[in-house]
């Protein structure tokens, strides 16, 4: 059994034909899948896509890419539609799982960085609020993101998005109670320092996750990536670690249902 940490289900082409993809998901082990969102635009639409489909858990966030479409009322909106959930006590355990998908991008043009790290301080203040843990992205900004971290830690912990850093950089995530998530830059072979960076992290500090339909794995340049080729991620990160495949997908699988109080 695999969980997909990280897809973005409501994105083309899986909202066109959602009963296709999950059985593809289904069919390779892939029994859980977590959407993050990127803003007020696509909320309903992970809510009502996780009420529609077992398999499916969702986060409430607004991500630092599309801060552009962020309004003034975009964190009051945020804490309203978070409190609307938690009322329910059954969706708030089983469906919304997490604050997110928050962070910094200072790789966007003309970036503002100032309004980034309010609003990303703000949902990790949310996240607090509500024990919810957070996922995290962050571009060009590791040491602004690691202040805002350290000025208001995650408690309920979380994960940093589609690692690529170093060791150092791993550990000062890990100390903060921040899982890794292990995506399909591990699957092509001039990623090794990210490799190596990976093997050297214990087990239990690791998610897998696929991006999809972005971050496409080594063999499908071009094409929209799938959850069900989280299986791909799998066999590579075996491939240069000491555990098993089997134990490797065990751990992360238990890693990320803790994370998320997501049922087994």
């Amino acid at each position: 059994m695999l969980i997909d940490s990280h897809c973005h289900f409501d994105f083309a082409p899986f909202i066109d034909a959602p009963e296709h993809y999950l059985t593809l998901a289904k069919n390779a082990g892939v029994k859980r899948i977590v959407i993050p969102s990127v803003g007020e635009r696509n909320w309903h639409v992970v809510e009502q896509l996780s009420r529609q489909f077992d398999e499916l858990y969702y986060a409430l966030g607004l991500h630092p890419f599309f801060s552009h479409e962020h309004s003034e009322h975009a964190l009051p909106l945020l804490k309203e539609q978070i409190q609307k959930v938690t009322q329910d006590s059954d969706t708030y355990r089983k469906k919304c799982v997490a604050i997110g998908e928050c962070g910094l991008d200072f790789t966007i043009v003309n970036a503002d960085k100032e309004q980034q790290i309010e609003l990303l301080s703000e949902q990790v203040a949310l996240a607090n609020q509500f024990d919810l843990p957070v996922i995290l992205h962050c571009r060009k900004a590791f040491p602004e993101l690691m202040k805002v971290l350290r000025k208001n830690p995650p408690i309920a912990g979380g994960v940093y998005h589609a690692f690529s850093g170093s060791y150092q950089q791993a550990k000062q995530l890990i100390d903060l109670g921040i899982k890794i998530g292990v995506g399909g830059t591990i699957t092509y072979s001039r990623a090794s320092k990210t490799r190596h960076t990976i093997a050297s992290l214990p087990l239990v500090e690791l998610i897998l996750e696929t991006d999809a339909p972005d971050m496409p794995i080594s063999g499908f340049q071009g094409e929209p990536n799938r959850p069900d080729r989280i299986c791909n991620i799998l066999r590579t990160l075996a491939s240069f670690r000491v555990e098993s495949e089997q134990v490797i997908e065990e751990v992360t699988t238990l890693t990320t249902a803790e994370l998320f109080r997501i049922s087994l």
